[in-house]
């Protein structure tokens, strides 16, 4: 058996080549995908950073703990309390305490000092030093100059200080302002944090620096303006201490700081951590972290394991769909091979040859070409795998640290799965081998007869029903999870299999349609085209399968997600009606206080206030589920946006009162509903009204009382009735300059908020497309080498018949761009049917959006389908064509 495997594979080399490469490429992508994936399962283990040199750190609870009765369930909180006085008060009769105060602290360089001016700033009692007139300078957010004070010995001249004077006065303190954070200089310690030039910050209007081999350079001596909540102020730089990589700091006297920020957001305590749970009790509502839990009060102590969820959600995607790709792309590429050899099994079976003994040798072949193909695929993974990791770290899909582990699994699993998917594509086949009957020998057409079995039928018809009829249960019963990334990727699976196993019909009635008019063009190139596309159905079929594939994908894929980012660009300008729209420059900061105060006193203008914020609820007494919420004036929310109330009244809310959506299990007005508020609070609060779902940006919202702590983040301005708009747009910008904020009309804003070309989710559909491209640019090759390989004895017919060279090329590269076009509109097909039931989807939901068609993307995947088809059919072709046709017209199988 073993040397009539190796025979026949020595024999017909070219058919198993190729299943060679399409298997071994399909294990090497779902190994290099899986290597990366494994790196995503565990975030970095990185120790404590703001505290690594404290002993214990107290703040307040930064979880929200409830028992049920399956257990206790942990969320954590929005905004965290802080530390009250009277626990600092308690706690620093154990030992000395450092309280430890957070705060925007942006940088702007208004005048480098010299080495000398360095030198004074760091001599600190032996002379006069180069600072700040503390009484000349006053924290509101008008202050842009700085006067010098002890000019004795300043070394410029008259001119240059007045020019260094009017520059402080035309520097804007937003103007290329280094976004930093602010802390009381005795809390730099904890971390610790060394000076390396300079002192400590002394007296308001000194502040030491973190300074960063990749940053503007920051020296002792320098004038800076900082904009803190307090507002902006110009400083002296006296000191500068070493960056440690997790935040860029500034320091101030421990005094000024607790003016700025009188919260204490966490107290380090030097005495043992027992005596400090002791004094704290039980029910403090206080955390007490010691040894590695001190990492709990570092800046963001999630942001590796919340970095890693969206790679971990890329990376999975694509391994599913490598995986899809590559058993299809390998299951066709079996059939084919197989349907090829229909005249070579007949023969066996001839010369005596059992069902039995055919079907072993196929599936024999197929182990054989599985396990060497697999193994070649492991092979090519493991080397591919850094080179996908270090792409996608380039393109800012993942953090700059993302790097493989050691994890083997991967290489098994795709080892395996290759193996795996060989056998089981061979097994159709062997069962259709074995029914070949000895009267296959004597065929000497090519014309495929009886290509759909009744199995295939049964198959096809049941995926069908099923990819059909899932998306109408989802649209009758719950349209929004047809939104989801698992929905729309993992939908079209089903639709493109069935339509696969369709195929062997689809492709007669869809070929006569794209040669209709070539066929009626003078010449015989279009009937032929014609005629062989319908003889010629499993190899049709063959190499329309992989196109099929993409195609439905491609479209699917960025249609989908284009139709959802235009819906959402549709929902937003629909919402929000205000003339301007002002948000912070870096997320997760609140905008300054000054300028919120001089937004709200701005005349002829509509000022509605708003902060994020999140409340959570406990779903069926078994899980904590958090929605992210906003705390707006009612009166003003109405003036400055257009809520899809379902319903309920907006007016109704008010501090006792939420504003839900149709996605909360209670939602029914005037019903009171049990929630925990970004800060922990628990409160009963009754439903005001109810939103549409729509896609799902329609969150909650509540007062300001509930906020738990959170600063305005978003202002929304609309120009009053008989208002200036330009009086209106001149005073917000004003106050914007001087306060480093930036205020856009609401067509900038929806703009700045709209995907760009680099946004990660398009970056990462590209990559996952390049996959599935690069599957199928192989498999098109390989079939149609295959193809044209086995049609030399066709071609020769031609050209005994008196075609020329050029007119035989001409009509396999045409029969190739046919076969690609069926694929193109099956796949087509496909993504049209997957792309209606997603805007079914937004029109119950209340989204009235258009369907966006990736035409372009489209376009080039059919195209560079076609010419990597004409290129693979053509190659072969002109090489059988060197030899005598009646050479080729009387060689034999």
């Amino acid at each position: 058996m073993l040397m009539l495997v190796l025979s026949g594979m020595r024999t017909r080399w070219i058919t198993f080549v190729g299943s060679f490469v399409a298997l071994a490429l399909g294990v090497g992508l779902i190994a290099a995908t899986g290597l990366a994936l494994a790196a995503t399962f565990d975030a970095p283990e990185r120790g404590p950073e703001r505290f690594a040199a404290a002993p214990v750190v107290v703040r307040a609870a930064g979880q929200l703990r409830v028992d049920t009765p399956t257990g206790t369930r942990t969320k954590p909180l929005d905004h965290p309390g802080p530390v009250g006085p009277r626990t600092a008060d308690r706690l620093a009769a154990l030992g000395r305490t450092v309280a430890d105060r957070t705060f925007p602290a942006d940088v702007t360089v208004v005048r480098t000092g010299s080495h000398t001016t360095a030198a004074r700033a760091g001599a600190d009692a032996r002379g006069p030093r180069m600072g700040l007139d503390v009484t000349a300078a006053r924290n509101g957010p008008d202050v842009t100059v700085a006067r010098t004070g002890a000019d004795v010995g300043d070394p410029r001249t008259d001119a240059e200080k007045a020019r260094t004077g009017a520059d402080a006065r035309e520097s804007r303190p937003g103007q290329d302002a280094e976004a930093r954070v602010g802390h009381p200089w005795p809390v730099a310690a904890a971390a610790p944090y060394r000076l390396t030039s300079g002192r400590a910050p002394a007296a308001p209007g000194e502040v030491v620096v973190t300074t960063r081999p990749d940053g503007a350079p920051l020296r002792t001596g320098d004038r800076v303006l900082v904009r803190t909540p307090a507002g902006s102020a110009p400083r002296t730089v006296v000191g500068t201490v070493a960056g440690r990589g997790f935040e860029d700091a500034v320091f101030f006297t421990d005094d000024e700081a607790a003016r700025i920020s009188p919260d204490i957001d966490a107290l380090v305590v030097h005495a043992d951590a027992t005596a400090v749970r002791r004094a704290l009790g039980p029910d403090s509502g206080m955390d007490v972290l010691t040894g590695h839990d001190r990492r709990r009060a570092d800046p963001d102590p999630d942001r590796d394991a919340r970095a890693l969820v969206s790679v971990n959600a890329l990376l999975g995607t694509a391994a599913g769909i490598t995986l899809f790709v590559s058993a299809a792309v390998v299951a066709s590429t079996f059939s084919f091979a197989v349907a090829q050899r229909r005249r070579e099994f007949g023969l066996l079976r001839t010369a005596g040859a059992t069902p039995g003994q055919i079907r072993r040798t196929v599936w024999a072949e197929a182990v054989l070409v599985g396990v060497l193909a697999s193994a070649a695929g492991v092979w090519l993974g493991a080397g591919a795998a850094p080179l996908l990791v270090g792409r996608m770290t380039e393109a800012g899909l993942a953090p700059p640290w993302f790097a493989l582990g050691d994890a083997s699994w991967p290489l098994h699993t795709a080892f395996w799965t290759g193996v795996f998917v060989a056998t089981a594509g061979a097994l159709v086949s062997c069962h259709r081998a074995g029914r070949t009957a000895p009267t296959e020998a004597l065929r000497e057409a090519a014309v495929d007869s009886r290509v759909m079995p009744a199995s295939r039928w049964v198959a096809a018809v049941l995926v069908l029903l099923a990819g059909l009829g899932l998306p109408a249960l989802a649209l009758a019963l719950d349209p929004g999870d047809l939104l989801g990334r698992k929905s729309y990727i993992t939908r079209p699976m089903l639709l493109v299999v069935g339509f696969a196993l369709l195929a062997p019909v689809l492709v007669r009635p869809v070929g006569r349609l794209l040669t209709w008019l070539p066929a009626r063009l003078p010449g015989a190139t279009g009937v032929l085209v014609r005629e062989n596309t319908a003889a010629g159905v499993r190899r049709t079929a063959a190499v329309a399968a992989p196109v099929l594939i993409t195609v439905a994908l491609a479209a699917t894929l960025t249609g989908t997600v284009a139709t959802l980012e235009e819906a959402r660009a549709t929902e937003a300008r629909t919402v929000t009606t205000a003339d301007f729209v002002v948000t912070p420059g870096q997320e997760g900061r609140p905008l300054a206080p000054a300028f919120v105060e001089r937004a709200r006193a701005v005349e002829g203008a509509v000022v509605s206030v708003s902060r994020s914020t999140a409340v959570t609820v406990l779903e069926e007494d078994t899980a904590l589920v958090t929605s992210e919420a906003r705390a707006v004036d009612p009166a003003r929310l109405a003036a400055v946006s257009e809520l899809p109330v379902t319903a309920g009244r907006l007016s109704d809310l008010d501090d006792g009162a939420i504003v839900v959506n149709e996605e909360w299990l209670t939602t029914r007005v005037g019903d009171r509903v049990a929630v925990w508020l970004g800060d922990g609070r628990r409160a009963s609060l009754r439903i005001a009204a109810v939103l549409a779902t729509g896609t799902g940006d329609n969150g909650v919202y509540v007062t300001r009382r509930n906020a738990g702590g959170a600063g305005v983040d978003r202002i929304d301005v609309k120009v009053a009735e008989g208002g200036d708009r330009r009086a209106v747009a001149a005073a917000l910008h004003s106050a914007g300059a001087a306060t480093g904020t930036r205020v856009a009309t609401k067509g900038e804003w929806l703009s700045a908020n709209g995907p760009g070309p680099d946004d990660p989710t398009r970056t990462g559909l590209r990559m996952i497309l390049a996959i599935a491209l690069l599957c199928t640019a192989t498999a098109l090759a390989n079939t149609l080498v295959m193809a044209t390989s086995d049609r030399v004895r066709d071609l020769a017919v031609l050209r005994l018949a008196g075609a020329t060279a050029p007119q035989v090329l001409r009509l396999v590269a045409a029969e190739a761009v046919v076969a690609v076009g069926v694929g193109a509109v099956l796949g087509g097909v496909v993504a049209a049917v997957n792309l209606l039931v997603v805007w079914g989807a937004l029109v119950l939901l209340g989204v009235m959006s258009a369907v966006v068609v990736p035409w372009g993307t489209l376009g080039l995947v059919v195209a560079a389908a076609a010419l990597l088809a004409a290129v693979s059919a053509v190659l072969p072709a002109s090489l059988a064509l060197r030899t005598r046709p009646v050479e080729l017209a009387g060689a034999r199988e």
